[in-house]
């Protein structure tokens, strides 16, 4: 691996770090109440407590690493229904209803399912461990 590809990888575990503990503070605010809201939201009320679990481990995966093209589509998707759903009807434009950071996360995490996670993350390790397992397995045989 040559410098300029670390050095992306880094970037981009950098980029998935910090949204991902942006989206967990979402999904916090949503249902525990905390960081400036306004009070909590029950997991069972449609569709806030569905999208703040979402929210909460979700952004908890992509922080980490851990499963994170699985958890980008689905915190994508989501983003996606809140703005088409909640925003969208509001105003033709992000700008007018209100949703701008929907459709940013929703784009956010459609780039991370299709990049992966870069460097620091679980992901990695795991695969490299498997890798390494596979290949003493084969050395033995």
């Amino acid at each position: 691996m040559n410098v300029l590809d670390r050095g992306r990888d880094h970037a981009l575990a950098l980029f998935r770090i910090v949204v991902g503990v942006l989206f967990v503070c979402h999904g916090a605010q949503k249902l525990f109440g905390v960081l400036g809201a306004k009070g909590a939201v029950s997991i069972t009320s449609w569709p806030a407590g569905p999208a703040g679990l979402i929210e909460l481990v979700g952004g908890a995966l992509i922080v980490v690493g851990l499963g994170t093209r699985v958890a980008a589509l689905i915190s994508s998707g989501a983003m996606a229904y809140a703005y088409f759903v909640v925003h969208q009807p509001e105003g033709l434009l992000p700008i007018q209803n209100h949703g701008e950071l929907a459709a940013v996360y929703a784009w956010v995490f459609l780039l991370l399912v299709f990049t992966g996670p870069g460097a620091f993350a679980l992901d990695r390790v795991i695969a490299s461990r498997r890798q390494q397992h596979t290949s003493s397995s084969l050395a033995s045989a």
